[in-house]
């Protein structure tokens, strides 16, 4: 089943009726940090529980950061009367308060594998953006940290980290 994407909402749209026992998770389509998140609700099959709300960053609404987000960022998630955000966190929290197949493995040393992994993702992203906005040379920063990530992937049988698809790959 291909799921319909609702449409994007700007500074011109009305907000939602919010805290009305409906869960939300606020994204923007184009935002990594946002994909994380729609990525674990779509691989546990809760696109039904958990409604997709896009915004628009560039000429985003009034409203979000007023009435749904006071951090004015995506992703958020609108659940229980409470809007929580920050991507790795919401996986987790997605993972942990929804039905559907877990996003870490039940073996302990896997999932304390698992959380280093997801401390470390933050290391890299700054890396590569700083890779990216540099005018020096990096490169030896950005292999350590490649090299570190092959390392990672090469610690457990399978073609993921964890050797299986976990919320570590997403």
């Amino acid at each position: 089943m291909v799921e319909q994407l609702p449409s994007i909402l700007d500074a011109s749209a009305d907000p939602p009726t919010l805290f009305d026992g409906t869960t939300r998770l606020y994204v923007t389509y184009t935002c990594p940090y946002a994909q994380r998140t729609w990525i674990a609700r779509n691989f546990k099959g809760l696109q039904e529980k958990i409604k997709l709300v896009p915004i628009d960053l560039q000429n985003r609404p009034t409203w979000y950061q007023e009435k749904v987000y006071h951090e004015n960022k995506v992703p958020a998630l609108e659940h229980n009367n409470e809007v929580r955000g920050e991507s790795l966190d919401l996986i987790q929290y997605i993972d942990e308060n929804f039905e559907g197949p877990k996003l870490l493995p039940e073996d302990p040393i896997k999932q304390e594998f698992a959380t280093e992994l997801l401390i470390y993702s933050d290391t890299l992203n700054k890396v590569n953006l700083s890779k990216i906005t540099s005018k020096g040379d990096t490169l030896d920063e950005v292999d350590a940290a490649y090299d570190k990530l092959e390392e990672a992937l090469a610690k457990f049988d399978g073609p993921f980290f964890l050797g299986e698809f976990s919320l570590v790959r997403i």
